[in-house]
């Protein structure tokens, strides 16, 4: 979810999702088909803390079709919810939050799997994908695959979401751009790619697959060869 202005996340501000969204129904109903379809959802630990609640269940985000989204992982063979992995170097991981209680994979570097695996519940596995004071995200996505998760699902954050883009991880964007104008002050309000530059050196060019539209938002998706 994208404003016309580019801002797609306001750290400062509780909920900053749902009001950059305009608190779309359609864009709630998008987000939940998507996370019926996939393997995994994979966030940061800076998403995981700024969504207390979070679940990533299809059913939690548009409850009114929970049913269509569980008879459709059915037919598809997946299990009932999608899993959740959480990419992070350690430091600002909650141990607390909830979906790590309901058995999650932290996928981190080898300096900080120890300390992670005393803090977080039993029923999470942590993975040292490497070693090094971040995590790899070649590496990390080469873990999801070999545990069998193809349709991999990023829900991360725009710092996450620019070291996929640069590694060449992502196949598919779907983006919807919200009728609403942010605005921007001193900082702190995010775009789509943060902490990583692209171009010159990188050039990511993305291919309009389709293009839907509700009311005034605008829902896209685009190919990334």
């Amino acid at each position: 979810m994208q404003t016309l202005d580019g801002v797609v996340a306001i750290p400062d501000l509780e909920r900053s999702n749902a009001l950059v969204s305009g608190e779309s129904e359609a864009d709630r109903f998008l987000v939940g088909l998507l996370r019926a379809c996939a393997d995994v959802v994979l966030v940061g630990s800076r998403t995981l803390r700024a969504s207390a609640q979070g679940t990533w269940r299809p059913e939690r985000v548009y409850p009114p079709a929970a049913a269509a989204f569980a008879e459709l992982r059915r037919r598809r063979g997946r299990p009932e919810r999608p899993a959740v992995a959480v990419l992070t170097a350690g430091g600002s991981l909650d141990p607390a939050h909830p979906i790590l209680a309901e058995g999650s994979l932290v996928l981190t570097t080898a300096a900080a799997a120890a300390e992670l695996r005393a803090a977080v519940p039993t029923a999470t596995e942590v993975v040292a994908v490497n070693a090094g004071d971040r995590v790899d995200p070649v590496l990390a996505v080469a873990v999801l695959r070999e545990r069998g998760h193809a349709f991999i699902l990023s829900e991360a954050g725009p710092t996450v979401f620019a070291q996929l883009l640069a590694a060449r991880l992502v196949d598919e964007l779907f983006l919807t751009l919200s009728p609403l104008v942010a605005g921007r002050g001193a900082g702190g309000r995010l775009g789509l790619a943060e902490s990583v530059e692209l171009l010159p050196g990188t050039r990511v060019e993305a291919a309009l697959l389709s293009l839907r539209r509700s009311g005034s938002h605008l829902f896209l998706r685009y190919g990334i060869p």
